[in-house]
């Protein structure tokens, strides 16, 4: 029989998807009127077809994860469901591929809860996670398969297939540094070396550190990618503090990737174009600084309440439903669009936060926060880039943007999230089941004077 906590939870989250999908059908709807003034003669078909997606994702969290928090799929589903729609209004083409993509991220969802039925299967196999994420993200730099669009080489191709291998190994990688960390906190929190007033352990055990700072250099200079290289090396910074609570691993990390990104700035002529877009995108506004421009002028048309979806013209940004698509939102949204959207992903990292401070295992809370990081770290580059808080970027919205490997990388790690949420509550229950028989078993044992009458 299913605890209540299962019931409450499962019961919870069909009544916020119900909510998610009548939020997608509505803005296909306004979609559809901006063009013409009648209701779509596919919207049943399109109603249906989101509430199967989230019905089959549900169901199987029911089945699988019973236990698992109840806001963290409903809220990937209204981020996934307002990318489809600005998808659809950029592109209709793409956004036909979209919807298969999100049908194949949904089948990734429910075959990680499938496969994976304990957390700690994976922590036994760190190294495999190491050299396979190690691999995929380096293959794009192999000649032949690999493949360089949009000025970056990300891209893998394999007959009419493209996909970027970067989106899986994010996840390999944070399952090894999660395993690292466990074994090497206690080393790598007392330091046994001093340099001024910095505390730092032996060398050796900072390997993986230096690993993940030379990865994402890698990355940066030969694949000409600034967004997935701060992006991980950001995740690993992120997760060393996690593990040994010592602010100075930060100050270490910054002052390395700044060193870097220094040296690669003097080096590489992509990086410097990327910093003058940044600085003063009007000196380059017809070349390198034209997209930051464009923009600019979409976020400042919309103003506070936005154009109106279909009513703004979004499409004169190029890559608008990649690289830009928080701006299209901003066009026909407005402020109070972006600042929804923004709000949804400070809860989905909230709720990914508090599915890791419950864990009672140490690996299971370190997997868990860094699952949780990839997402905020990965906003925070795209949106900041495109608000010009930081240099442009490449990596995508999650859930939002376009993309079909992004997509599937976002639902795993929702499913991974899951099965941490429900092995946590399944283990707080299974003392006070056991603890609940004993009393039972007590109670129905008969005491001596009622044997002897």
């Amino acid at each position: 029989m299913r605890s209540p906590v299962a019931r409450r939870r499962r019961g919870q989250e069909l009544g916020l998807g119900l909510m998610a999908v009548v939020v997608t059908a509505g803005g296909y709807v306004l979609l559809q009127l901006a063009e013409k003034p009648d209701l779509p003669p596919d919207l049943w078909v399109f109603m249906l077809a989101v509430l199967g997606l989230y019905l089959v994702a549900h169901l199987a969290v029911r089945r699988l994860a019973p236990r698992a928090d109840a806001t963290l799929l409903p809220i990937a589903a209204v981020l996934n469901g307002i990318g489809f729609v600005v998808v659809s209004r950029l592109d209709r083409d793409l956004a036909r591929v979209q919807a298969v993509w999100i049908a194949v991220g949904v089948g990734a969802f429910v075959l990680t809860l499938m496969l994976v039925r304990r957390i700690r299967t994976l922590e036994r196999y760190k190294y495999t996670f190491l050299l396979v994420g190690l691999g995929a993200l380096l293959l794009p730099m192999l000649p032949g398969i690999g493949r360089e669009i949009n000025g970056a080489r990300l891209w893998l191709r394999l007959g009419p297939l493209n996909f970027q291998p970067g989106e899986i190994a994010k996840v390999l990688l944070v399952v090894f540094f999660a395993a690292y960390l466990v074994d090497k906190r206690e080393l790598l929190s007392s330091g046994t070396r001093h340099v001024g007033r910095l505390t730092l352990p032996d060398p050796k055990h900072l390997g993986p550190l230096l690993l993940a700072w030379a990865v994402s250099i890698l990355v940066m200079v030969q694949q000409k990618d600034l967004g997935s290289s701060l992006l991980f090396f950001a995740v690993f910074a992120a997760m060393l503090y996690i593990a040994t609570s010592r602010a100075s691993y930060l100050i270490v990390a910054f002052g390395l990737f700044v060193g870097g990104a220094l040296i690669a700035y003097q080096l590489f002529g992509h990086v410097q174009d990327r910093v003058q877009a940044w600085v003063d995108p009007w000196s380059v506004s017809q070349t390198t600084g034209f997209q930051t421009v464009q923009s600019m002028f979409a976020l400042g048309t919309g103003g506070f309440d936005g154009t109106g979806l279909g009513l703004g013209s979004p499409q004169k940004i190029p890559n608008a439903s990649t690289d830009f698509v928080f701006s299209a939102i901003g066009e026909e949204l407005g402020l109070i669009g972006t600042v929804a959207v923004c709000c949804l992903f400070l809860l989905f990292v909230g709720s990914g936060f508090r599915i890791a401070v419950q864990a009672d295992r140490p690996f299971s809370k370190l997997f868990g926060a860094g699952l949780t990081t990839i997402v905020g770290v990965q906003t925070f580059v795209i949106v900041g880039g495109v608000t010009r808080v930081i240099p442009l970027t490449g990596v995508t919205l999650p859930f939002i943007s376009y993309g079909g490997s992004s997509l599937i990388a976002n639902f795993v790690i929702v499913a991974l999230l899951l099965r941490i949420s429900d092995e946590t509550v399944r283990q707080a229950e299974e003392p006070r089941a056991r603890t609940t028989a004993v009393i039972g078993e007590a109670a129905s044992v008969p005491s001596r004077r009622q044997v002897a009458r």
